[in-house]
């Protein structure tokens, strides 16, 4: 029975006929923790969201909340609150009768009702709203709607299911920096299914990366993007050229350019001895240089990205690389030189 977590996946397992969706599946929460479980599509996410949830039934593992195995209780008694993708709101209730409903399921008083729908709207920025109809609010109001929904509740664990997925880019950005705001104002533990890198990294204390059923690796986002554990994650989490080396436990020799580059490295315990390995060379890791002071070669590629510019550099036939800059003057054809300024580099297995 695990300890101090406030939530526990057990070797969770799901299978729908001859696919394995979710493959014994193990995952502690923390009290108070935001954690996300990223991948792509049909990666197991939302599987093993469901099965938290109880909407699904794990083939075998358990779920355990608090010390206490809920595997088997109905989704209504586990007491989670739920967000769903589309929000599931019932349009012909007023919003503050949307946020009351699982109140009055649970045989509460509607003074009481109406006085924690009020708190619940305020603490989600929608004072006021409870007269409204539903029809009348914004893609990012009905999401706030759906979250005071799963708030009034007083859940032991928000459940929230791609929740911004809906929401236009700018909204989509403003809205995440809230949520997060909120969820830890309110001291909450929380559990999210996301397939967007920026939605994770902008919420989550920790990240747990999904692919065909397994997790990947579980980390805060840095520790993903700055020491993954396999060409899988690296390749996922963030921008990387992967460039064959020899790894000798501290140092990597790449042959860039014809010319042999040794850089600080850091590797998985996952690699044990292996030598051959793939050096992860990160956008942010490089730099343009001067001339003659890093891997000459040519710019294929430039776009324009906000603050800064995207270079795309072929420096041999086989490596084109990726980097940032400030340095507008740059264009397609010139001739420039890179070289690492941020080290040590990632490695991982071939």
């Amino acid at each position: 029975m695990p300890g101090a977590s406030r939530l526990s996946l057990d070797a969770l397992t799901r299978r729908f006929r001859d696919k394995l969706a979710v493959d014994a599946l193990s995952l502690e929460i923390a009290s108070g923790e935001l954690v996300a479980l990223m991948g792509a599509s049909g990666s197991g996410k939302t599987t093993t969201l469901r099965m938290v949830a109880g909407y699904e039934p794990p083939d075998s593992g358990r779920v355990w909340l608090e010390g206490t195995d809920i595997t088997n209780r109905a989704p209504r008694v586990r007491g989670f609150g739920m967000v769903f993708q589309h929000y599931a709101l019932f349009p012909h209730m007023s919003v503050g009768e949307n946020i009351a409903f699982g109140l009055e399921a649970r045989g509460v008083a509607k003074k009481e009702r109406s006085a924690r729908a009020a708190a619940a709207l305020a603490n989600v920025g929608l004072a006021g709203a409870a007269p409204r109809a539903i029809q009348s609010l914004s893609g990012g109001e009905q999401q706030r709607v759906a979250l005071a929904r799963a708030l009034v509740i007083e859940p032991p664990v928000l459940l929230l299911d791609e929740p911004l997925s809906n929401l236009d880019p700018n909204l989509r950005r403003t809205t995440r920096n809230e949520l997060r705001a909120m969820l830890r104002r309110l001291g909450l533990t929380a559990l999210f299914v996301t397939h967007d890198q920026e939605d994770a990294f902008a919420v989550a204390d920790r990240v747990a990366l999904m692919d065909s059923g397994r997790l990947l690796q579980v980390g805060a986002p840095e520790e993903l993007h700055d020491n993954p554990v396999s060409r899988a994650v690296a390749e996922f989490i963030g921008r990387a050229t992967f460039v064959p080396g020899t790894f000798d436990g501290k140092n990597v020799t790449v042959l860039i350019a014809g010319t042999p580059t040794t850089l600080a490295a850091r590797a998985p315990a996952s690699l044990g001895d292996a030598r051959d390995v793939l050096a992860v060379l990160r956008p942010d890791s490089l730099a343009l240089a001067p001339e003659g002071a890093g891997w000459g070669g040519v710019v294929t590629d430039r776009r324009f990205a906000g603050t800064q510019l995207v270079y795309r550099v072929r420096v041999d036939d086989a490596t084109e690389v990726e980097l940032q800059s400030t340095n507008r003057d740059v264009r397609e054809g010139d001739r420039v030189a890179v070289r690492v300024v941020r080290e040590p580099v990632p490695v991982v297995a071939v």
